[in-house]
């Protein structure tokens, strides 16, 4: 199968249904979105919504993304006893470039790998944010 680029919604959704296919088995990250995931296929279509948004930005879209991202990382931290590191984001990035690098080439299989590690390490960052307020608390 000759890869291309991303460049529709259907793409999006393969990308994002292939990715947490991985995570979902993952040793690591599994048992953590298992738990806080209870509707996977709504959840997937929210996430192939917010990819569509973030690569596809100066298109007109059908949907786009409205949502906290960051309120639902810390959400799960704290559920989690605050016991997420670098390593799950690690993780994630690792799987998130493996499943690009399998299906698609192009200029917005890189965007993807470039958006995806930025908010990694922003997601990051904020749940250490939280933790610190609250130990001021």
């Amino acid at each position: 199968m000759e890869k291309k680029d991303i460049n529709t919604r259907e793409d999006v959704y393969l990308l994002v249904s292939s990715f947490y296919t991985k995570v979902r088995k993952d040793n690591l990250l599994g048992p953590i979105f298992n738990t806080a995931i209870k509707d996977w296929d709504e959840h997937l279509d929210r996430l192939t919504t917010f990819w569509e948004t973030s690569l596809f930005m100066t298109r007109k879209l059908e949907q786009k993304y409205i949502g906290n991202p960051m309120e639902a990382h810390v959400k799960v931290d704290k559920d989690n006893n605050h016991s997420i590191t670098e390593l799950h984001f690690g993780v994630w990035l690792n799987l998130w470039y493996q499943t690009i690098d399998e299906l698609f080439v192009g200029e917005y299989a890189d965007i993807a790998k470039r958006r995806a590690r930025k908010m990694g390490t922003f997601l990051h960052l904020k749940i250490f944010e939280e933790r610190q307020k609250h130990k001021k608390d």
